[in-house]
This record gives C-alpha cells, structure tokens and sequence, in this order.
C-alpha cells in the first residue's frame, strides 16, 4: 500500500486497485411508429422519452444524446437490441421485466438514475413499451423471449470451505483475475486492454464494491450475471460451462458467494461528518497501525471535478475511505481509496488515453503529462472557525477565504507538504 502523511496532521492513503463492473445506460428512447402494447402508449411513451431520455440517449435512441460525450460508459444505444443486464440467455432480448427494472432502479456506477418514484407507473411502462419501437427484433414475433431458470443458492456460502472453493474457480479454472486481478480490484493483466463491442474502453468492475454493479450487488445478483454474461461487454455467460459439464451450477454458485464475500457486508452509509474519538494511548503510527481496526471508516463517493480546468468525466476512482482519531492535541487521518493504475503506471498509459479521447470536454485535447500525475490528495482545513451555516467553498477556497490545504503532491513518491489554497490551483509547497 502507498501511503502519505501530512505535517503534524497524520495522513495516509492507502492504494489498492479498483474498476467498476461492466455496465451501460439502459433509459428509454425516442421515435418510431406507434405501437399499443399489453396497455402501454408508445405515444405517451415518446413525450415521457423526449422530456427525460434523449438528453443522454439521443433523439433516435443511438446513445448519442448531447450529454452522451461527457459519459462513460455511453448511454445504452437502443436501436441494436443489445443489453448488458437480463435474465435471458446470451445473444437474447431482455424481457420486459428486465426493462422495467433497469428504468425502476437505474444501474449504478453510471449516470442512469432509478426513475420509480420520479415516473409514475403508466409514464415508466409507456417509455419502456416506447423504446422497443427503436429495433425490429423486439417486432419479431418468431422470437420467444423468455428468463432461464435459475437455481437457487446452495446453502454454507459464506463458510470457509464454500469460499474457498469459489476462489479456485476465480483464479485457476475461470480465470476472472485476468480482468479483475487476484484480488477482485479490477486491474488483472487483460484489464487495461478491455473495450465494449461499440470500441469505447470499458473497466472491469472492482469486485469490493458490489453497489455499484450495474445489475445488482447480491449472490442472486451475480450469479445471474455469471449465468446471461453482460451482452456487448467482454464479460462472457459462463452458461455453456455448465452443459459441457466443465463445472457444475453448484460450483457457480460457489463463485458468485466467493465474489460477494469480497464486498462489504452491507453498502456503506454515506455521512456527512466524521467523528474523530480520541484516542485511549498514542496516536496511530502508520497506515498499517493495528489501532486503525478500531476506528469506525466513512466512506465518502467521489466524481470528476468538472468546475473548473483541467476537467475530467471519468474518474477511476470512486471513493475513499476516511478515518480519523484524536489525542486532544493532534489528529491522525488515514485516506484509503483504490486506483487501479498506481497512478502512473505505464501499463495503463494506453487505456487512459482513450478514455480521454472517448470522454470530451473543453479540456479533451489535454496535455499528455497528465499521464504521469501520481495519485494526490490533500485534507483542507478553514483558516478560522466559521460562524452560522455558511461553509467555506469546497474547490480549495477563494482569494478572500482560503483553506490551509496539507498535503502530498506525490503519494508514491512519499512527499509531504502544505499549503495554502485560494482557488483550484497547484499549492505553493511548503515542505
């Protein structure tokens, strides 16, 4: 782990890998004849599209809205039939229930928000009858589409023995860690080579945050993924492995629970404030500190910062976590967070690149230096308590109201500094 600390304020980032899960924008689409389906308006379904959809998944449902640029992975492109979440098997249409729990829930780790309670139930049904009339193949009555029939989970999943054996299957006969690296981070060796059928660069998901899987983060969840694989992904239906009898359904069972076992045991709860205890004795002394195992860990999910330049859509990282404990004169924080890439690394320089050029922006013609920028963090401090409720700017101060700002300006390199911040700008280093 690398790791950082910030003058009289301990600081320490610890760096694993991380990747989010396969996924794309399933929303609803646009234009096409009028069609009456089981009761749904694909008329009403085109107005609920239009004033919703085509912002992200364009007027001919293509996934080329004008917010579509800035997204990655793209919003779902509707007019090939092709979808990552479903309960059908590999090459196969989604069901309508599959639809409608991508429009109800949304798929998260992307921009697709769940629309139940912002949509009423007729509006929803209308925009997912409306957004079949952008392909043929959902006109084809030849066509059955039907959900395969699951299984349901063996039970002892959690025991070691169960889990165990679904991390044989992970590393020595399915191979996930080639994409998703012996530790589920999303970084195995064929990870920074990943692109989507549509040739976009597409990561492999980090297997410890399983609220962000874009089809859902229980046993259930990832087994019917194993099962369907995610259509237009490298991720494959590991379905035909069970018919040629290479494994077992019992044994991708056992795989799923493995996968899920390395997740949290519940999504963590995003708060606001964090409560640094003090400490019974000395403050801890090191990343790896025995005395952090007792500190309750905030976590904290992060976006680009697109406010100002240099802009970026598509950050790797997805969140921190955060820890902090007192003595009553000084207070330890550690920064834990996952970056698949090292930051820099040059196995990824490629990889980044094309992120780049796949999300634009007015900064999309950056400087290829950005490339070798390590990973930075910095903890801002107000120089003077506030007063009432107003909080100071967020983006490292202004002119008139900045923040003291220790940091490090390279976590591998080890180097500490601080400074003070009156804008988005590099800190005057004071070492």
């Amino acid at each position: 782990m690398d790791t950082a600390h910030l003058g009289t304020v301990p600081r320490r980032g610890t760096v694993n890998r991380v990747g989010p899960l396969v996924g794309v924008l399933i929303a609803v689409l646009s234009a096409s004849p009028t069609v009456r389906l089981c009761g749904q308006d694909t008329t009403a379904g085109k107005k609920v599209y239009e004033k919703w959809c085509a912002g992200c998944h364009g007027d001919t449902g293509a996934g080329d809205g004008p917010a579509a640029a800035h997204m990655l992975p793209r919003p779902r492109n509707f007019t090939g039939a092709v979808y990552k979440i479903r309960t059908t098997a590999s090459g196969q249409l989604p069901t309508d229930a599959d639809l409608m729990r991508a429009i109800d829930e949304g798929l998260p780790g992307s921009a697709m928000p769940a629309w139940k309670g912002r949509l009423s139930d007729a509006e929803r049904r209308d925009v997912m009858a409306y957004l079949k009339t952008f392909s043929s193949f959902f006109a084809d009555t030849s066509q059955h589409v039907a959900a395969l029939k699951f299984s349901s989970a063996p039970a002892g999943g959690t025991d070691p023995s169960a889990l165990k054996e679904g991390r044989r299957f992970y590393e020595d006969s399915i191979h996930c860690n080639k994409c998703h690296g012996d530790q589920g981070r999303g970084d195995g060796p064929s990870a920074p080579t990943l692109k989507d059928d549509a040739g976009f660069p597409i990561y492999a998901a980090d297997l410890h945050e399983n609220w962000r899987f874009r089809g859902g983060g229980t046993v259930e969840d990832i087994y019917h993924r194993l099962r369907t694989g995610l259509d237009g992904t490298p991720m494959p239906s590991f379905s035909d492995l069970i018919e040629q009898k290479f494994l077992t359904d019992e044994q991708l069972w056992r795989l799923a629970q493995y996968v899920r076992s390395l997740s949290p045991a519940r999504t963590p709860e995003v708060r606001d404030v964090i409560h640094a205890p003090r400490a019974a004795g000395p403050l801890p002394a090191a990343p790896d500190d025995s005395a952090w195992a007792r500190v309750d860990r905030y976590w904290f999910p992060l976006v680009g910062q697109v406010i100002r330049k240099l802009r970026w859509f598509a950050p790797a990282v997805s969140g921190v976590w955060v820890q902090a404990v007192h003595d009553g004169k000084a207070v330890a924080v550690r920064v834990s967070w996952d970056d698949r890439s090292q930051s820099p690394d040059t196995a990824w320089l490629g990889f980044e690149r094309r992120v780049r050029e796949t999300v634009a922006g007015d900064d999309s013609g950056a400087s290829a230096e950005t490339d070798r920028w390590p990973d930075q963090l910095a903890v801002q401090f107000p120089r003077r308590i506030p007063e009432g409720m107003e909080r100071p700017y967020f983006l490292m101060g202004t002119e008139t109201d900045p923040r003291h700002a220790p940091g490090s300006p390279g976590i591998r390199r080890g180097v500490r500094s601080r400074g003070v911040a009156r804008r988005v700008h590099p800190l005057p280093c004071d070492p």
